[in-house]
């Protein structure tokens, strides 16, 4: 995958020594890493992670695990993930895909434009065949993410996740690689 990934607005990129307190300001607020694994971070934490994952500039079956910082005129608003699965396996690629953003930043499209690009490079630089996204169903934000990329709700497990210290429901969306709009013009 080509880093970094440019859209209209963001920068897609490697985390770099310096993000910590960008990324400190949301990864440290329990209402933003509600639906994600993990508890907010302490300045420690968020230390050690911007420093694991500065050096995570490749996706590949060494490495299938990539999360980028997601910039807004030099301040990163927020990070998404892609996880392979599947890589060289009879099931074919796959990748799972999420984000977390600040809460300033809410509501005006960062997400779903981060989260657009990194279904593009997946689908176009990665050559997966299906993009998938898991949540809770409560957390709308995402959904509606999810639902805007064009993705489908495949599956609702009824509290079938044991997530912060209780039973949770679970929703599956996916998409298609001959289902996204640039795999279609091809």
């Amino acid at each position: 995958m080509s880093l970094p990934i440019t859209t209209e607005r963001l920068t897609l990129r490697s985390f770099r020594p310096g993000d910590e307190d960008d990324v400190f300001a949301y990864r440290s607020v329990e209402s933003v890493v509600r639906y994600i694994p993990g508890d907010p971070k302490t300045r420690e934490q968020v230390a050690d992670l911007v420093a694991e994952r500065a050096t995570n500039g490749r996706i590949d079956p060494t490495s299938p695990n990539l999360t980028l910082a997601v910039e807004l005129d030099g301040r990163v608003i927020g990070d998404v993930l892609i996880l392979l699965e599947g890589l060289g396996g009879a099931d074919g690629r796959q990748a799972e895909i999420g984000w977390v953003f600040a809460q300033d930043v809410a509501g005006q499209g960062y997400a779903t434009e981060a989260a657009r690009a990194i279904t593009d490079a997946a689908f176009r630089e990665v050559g997966v065949h299906r993009v998938w996204a898991e949540l809770e169903p409560e957390n709308t934000a995402s959904s509606r993410v999810c639902e805007r990329l064009g993705m489908r709700r495949e599956a609702m497990f009824v509290k079938a996740s044991w997530f912060k210290g209780e039973w949770t429901d679970l929703a599956v969306y996916a998409l298609l690689a001959e289902e996204w709009p640039a795999g279609r013009q091809s």
